[in-house]
């Protein structure tokens, strides 16, 4: 049988649909790949809020990704919420059995609803022993401030310092999100230790999606997987998304047209 290339998602689900695998599942497979999962946590969502939070035992989640991998051509690894400091470390065990493999961590820290995602012990360890084995960390502004252990940053300037401090400390490549931001540019900045930041913007849309940082990050690791360079996937991702969110800002638009007409 030929082998498809594969991205594996490591990832808790969403109820609702609108993040974690489902978002991840729909991304990859928009992009013409395949997926293979391992489910780290299962939550009760609604758009407004979480409701409840199971998190799967560690064991078992190294124990998916184990056989994922087995079972098919994994050609990269994007992995999201984690929750606690075992699922951390045995998913960072399985990663040293494939360096060649590269991963893209979007580092859930919390539901676009408000909702806690992560234990708060588990943030030293995600920084310590997760960061460094990935390819790529693609915190927003508010993750950001967290894995830093400062405040939100004011304006791009400051961002991208503390986009460089993460790097540096945690030794490999940062795109900092700018979708919390203010302005009509959505900014993004790539940074690498001993490489100057690279930017990437695009308008800044009115329409709101949840799950837009799990279709990006899903997005570069679907890239990475067909061989592309860092630059180029970060890139084709962030069109990715905005022609996702334009796309749906139109229908939107039409339907909203429709319902006054109607």
């Amino acid at each position: 049988m030929a082998m498809t290339r594969h991205v594996l998602i490591v990832a808790g689900s969403d109820s609702s649909g609108g993040a974690g695998v489902t978002r991840d599942v729909e991304t990859i497979a928009a992009l013409g790949l395949k997926s293979c999962v391992a489910v780290t946590a299962v939550t009760a969502q609604t758009h407004q809020s979480v409701e409840w939070i199971e998190y799967v035992p560690p064991g078992l989640v190294a124990a998916q990704m184990r056989a994922a991998l087995a079972a098919n051509s994994v050609s990269a690894i994007k992995i999201g919420m984690l929750g606690t400091t075992g699922v951390i470390a045995e998913a960072a065990a399985v990663l040293r059995d494939h360096p060649d493999i590269p991963v893209v961590l979007d580092p859930v820290l919390a539901a676009s609803s408000g909702g806690t995602l992560i234990m708060e012990d588990a943030i030293a360890a995600l920084r310590s022993h997760l960061m460094p084995l990935c390819r790529i960390v693609t915190p927003n502004l508010p993750e950001l401030a967290v894995l830093t252990g400062s405040a939100t940053p004011p304006d791009e300037a400051c961002a991208c310092r503390k986009g460089e401090e993460l790097s540096r400390t945690v030794r490999t490549a940062v795109l900092v999100k700018g979708g919390h931001a203010r302005g009509s540019e959505a900014v993004d900045l790539l940074v690498q230790p001993d490489r100057p930041a690279l930017r990437f913007e695009a308008p800044r849309l009115p329409r709101k999606m949840r799950g837009t940082g799990c279709m990006l990050s899903s997005a570069i690791a679907a890239s990475l997987a067909l061989g592309a360079s860092l630059e180029e996937s970060v890139r084709n991702a962030k069109k990715f998304v905005f022609n996702t969110l334009a796309n749906q800002s139109e229908i939107s638009a039409t339907w909203d047209d429709e319902q006054a007409a109607g």
